[in-house]
């Protein structure tokens, strides 16, 4: 069976060279005589895999050093719980909220301290995000929360808020290494890896020096950012073999693909060709505000249930799979993260159109 065109907003598909590389050292890592997934991570082995890994992500997303690189565990979502429980001294923060992923950070940041909701789009569904030069925020606040990317609406932060010194927080989860990024304006970036950095189990948290070591005193010491920072991620066994993909997939967009500035103009393209279509479509419609959509996530609906279920059950049979919608929205969702290739979206494209003129 020949592979698929994977469209799933998580765990995503990942490169053929990386797949391919990782294949060539399944059994033995390089001349080490074992797989990486047998290596102890005290192992001067690991130690230069983790290492590489880390000089590659600073190099690809220009990390200035006053800010750590921590490869840590417990998804996105322990991140929930951990940054209140690390930046919190005031005990309050501002959150703009645009999904459900924002809802679940507050949620958790309200069991420790205070979220201080600045603006929502709930009203609209999350189709939108909110205007950041109507805000007002707290000076005294601890930091500042974003989502920056909803992989279940479709919706980017297309600028930032100005926070004028608070620090940013933003959960990059799915959008991370799809295009140039000012790491300077943020104080705290977090993103779980299996969208555009690996497989499931890997968390990387980038966060500015003066921002560590100020957890509270009854803090565990696994969600302690200084411990994690003082022990170069290693205070515990790390998700090693997710930490050695990762650094295949810097390496892939390093040197096969030329760096962020390339992955963008790529990830331009594919977009360009699925929306395009879908603003001429009369059968497809995205719901989202032209000027907030996701390069990473496209959202689309036919406004027919049953012409949805029978889009995907199709696509499906077709080798496009993993269309189907969010279950809290329906309708259909292309995640197209990086190792998404044109030709999957343009073949995406022209089974829509295919589909179109037969259930006209």
């Amino acid at each position: 069976m020949s592979r698929v065109y994977n469209f799933s907003a998580g765990p995503s598909m990942l490169p053929k060279w990386v797949l391919e590389t990782a294949a060539k050292q399944m059994v033995e890592y390089e001349n080490s005589g074992q797989s990486v997934m047998e290596m102890s991570h005290r192992s001067s082995e690991f130690k230069q895999i983790i290492e590489d890994c880390e000089q590659r992500m600073r190099r690809v997303m220009n990390i200035p050093d006053n800010y750590k690189v921590l490869f840590l565990q417990g998804g996105a979502s322990l991140q929930f719980t951990m940054i209140p429980m690390n930046l919190l001294k005031n005990g309050h923060a501002d959150v703009i909220n645009t999904g459900q992923w924002s809802k679940k950070a507050i949620k958790e940041l309200n069991k420790i301290g205070k979220a201080d909701v600045l603006a929502s789009s709930e009203d609209k569904t999350f189709s939108y995000i909110p205007n950041l030069d109507d805000l007002t925020y707290h000076e005294d606040a601890d930091y500042v929360y974003i989502c920056e990317n909803n992989t279940i609406y479709g919706t980017k932060y297309k600028q930032l808020p100005k926070t004028n010194g608070v620090p940013l927080v933003s959960d990059m989860s799915s959008c991370i290494l799809s295009e140039p990024v000012d790491v300077t304006k943020y104080g705290l970036i977090f993103a779980g890896a299996q969208k555009n950095m690996g497989p499931a189990g890997l968390t990387v948290v980038i966060i500015r020096d003066d921002l560590i070591g100020h957890a509270k005193e009854n803090t565990p010491s696994m969600l302690d950012y200084k411990i994690m920072a003082d022990n170069d991620s290693m205070f515990n066994t790390p998700p090693t073999y997710a930490i050695y993909i990762c650094g295949l997939m810097l390496q892939w967009i390093e040197e096969e693909i030329g760096g962020l500035d390339a992955m963008k103009r790529r990830n331009d393209a594919k977009a360009k060709l699925l929306y395009d279509y879908l603003d001429t479509s009369e059968m497809f419609h995205n719901p989202v505000n032209p000027s907030d959509r996701s390069i990473m996530n496209v959202t689309f609906v036919t406004g027919n249930e049953a012409l949805d279920a029978k889009f995907i059950k199709e696509a499906k049979a077709a080798g496009l799979i993993n269309v189907k919608g969010h279950r809290s929205v329906g309708g259909m969702r292309a995640s197209i993260y990086n190792a998404m290739e044109l030709e999957g979206v343009d073949k995406l494209v022209t089974f829509m159109k295919a589909f179109e003129v037969e259930n006209q």
